[in-house]
């Protein structure tokens, strides 16, 4: 049965408005329903495309517009074979409307419930890889035509800035198989090479990083893609860790200031590890640990044991033990060195691992005290802090086995249950062999 074009705008337009109504969306999120409004959408791969004009256009915006809706409101999983048929359908879709004519109105709705569908049901993200990976020659060459770019000259600063903003943010979105990319070019023209790689790319993104830091404003959207790139860059190839670690993480000199008062890229990065943005946060501090290679002593190291607890106590790593030999990426990082500086082993014994430098001599507070007076005094600070601890000011913590903190009245508690049950054992046994005939005792002992 044929309907008028005007009678199915006019209804969809409807759907369109009912679909924002949670109480109306029940007939709207089954198999058939969804299915019907994909065919009228265009998303049909039984149906050839044709030419279109811009009420077709229209009456599509207004189909895929009713069923974000519906998915934003719904998310359930009741139309399991139609979201599985619509995402097929949808790929398809976008990838013929890139030569298409049409306006690009279509192809921003499509976007938004492909990605719904893939927010809303993380299974069906592997079918869509699946998909992905058939195209890994395609984003190699996007890879190179964005290494392009990111060393492209532009007349203005402003312009430039822009463009590499761009470049990278598309770079970060990149699977991490296409960054080799970025390395594999002859370094007969390189302006930077280390270990006989081009480091022209990775020296431009260091220098986009610097820039990002010194202005400060807006780092989450601005600063983010550029540490996750560098970090993961950083992870696969051990070149790129080599050269970042020399640029930032050079083997230290002076260490009578904080780390996080340096002025230089270590320091800058350090002063983001306590950032109150916690993505800006965590970015910084993986980046400087993957140049540790994961290495706890050496991140603190560099860091001050203070900067690193966050990260440290996250992972699990606060008692010390060093983790990178059981990560996914254990294998790429090389059994290598950390080289000191002369200037450091002389002073190496003196620095504070909390703050990461030298500290001052401190006059010794108990100089002078006699034995008893020391007693009172510690008895005095165990009082204090007690007070502080049942008003709830405080809670005491403590590592646990696996490295992360814990209530420390917890682990006491579970400690004195143990030493509890195995007295409880004890004594049931001495029960056992004293209620024995003499005898009987005298074989079970032996």
């Amino acid at each position: 049965m044929k309907h008028d074009g005007s009678i199915i705008q006019a209804c969809l337009h409807t759907l369109r408005i009912l679909s924002r109504d949670r109480r109306a969306l029940g007939p709207m999120v089954t198999d058939s329903s969804l299915l019907t409004l994909t065919h009228l959408g265009g998303i049909n791969l039984l149906q050839p495309r044709q030419q279109q004009d811009k009420t077709q256009i229209q009456d599509q915006c207004d189909r895929t517009q009713t069923q974000i809706h519906g998915k934003e409101a719904s998310g359930s999983h009741e139309a399991a074979d139609s979201d599985q048929r619509l995402l097929q359908g949808l790929w398809e879709s976008l990838k013929q409307g890139i030569w298409s004519g049409a306006p690009p109105t279509g192809q921003f709705y499509k976007l938004r419930l492909l990605f719904l569908l893939t927010a809303l049901r993380p299974e069906l993200r592997l079918q869509l890889q699946m998909s992905l990976q058939e195209e890994a020659t395609l984003y190699r060459r996007l890879a190179a035509v964005l290494r392009h770019c990111l060393l492209l000259s532009c007349d203005g600063a402003d312009t430039m800035e822009e463009l590499q903003g761009h470049t990278v943010n598309i770079l970060s979105a990149l699977p991490l198989t296409c960054l080799d990319v970025m390395l594999a070019v002859p370094v007969g023209q390189a302006s930077h090479q280390y270990e006989g790689v081009n480091m022209d790319c990775v020296h431009a993104l260091l220098l986009f990083m610097d820039r990002r830091l010194n202005r400060g404003q807006k780092l989450k959207e601005k600063l983010t893609p550029v540490l996750s790139l560098l970090t993961e860059s950083s992870r696969v190839h051990r070149e790129t860790r080599h050269y970042l670690r020399q640029k930032i993480l050079p083997p230290l000199k002076d260490v009578a200031v904080r780390p996080e008062q340096d002025s230089t890229l270590r320091g800058q990065l350090v002063r983001l590890m306590t950032h109150v943005d916690t993505d800006v946060k965590d970015c910084a501090a993986e980046l400087l640990f993957v140049l540790c290679k994961e290495n706890v002593s050496r991140f603190v190291k560099y860091t001050g044991y203070g900067n690193a607890a966050g990260l440290l106590a996250a992972r699990g790593l606060l008692n010390g033990r060093r983790n990178s030999g059981d990560g996914q990426f254990a294998s790429h990082y090389s059994s290598d060195s950390d080289s000191d500086t002369e200037e450091y082993r002389q002073v190496r014994s003196k620095i504070n691992l909390v703050t990461g430098r030298v500290e001052a001599e401190q006059p010794n507070p108990m100089e002078g005290m006699t034995e008893e007076e020391k007693e009172e005094e510690a008895c005095r600070l165990i009082c204090m802090i007690n007070r502080l601890s049942q008003d709830q000011i405080i809670q005491p913590m403590g590592v646990t086995r696996d490295g992360r903190l814990a209530p420390l009245w917890g682990q006491m508690r579970s400690c004195t249950e143990e030493k509890e049950e195995e007295e409880d054992e004890y004594e049931e046994e001495e029960q056992g062999l004293s209620s024995m005939p003499q005898g009987l005792k005298d074989k079970t002992m032996k």
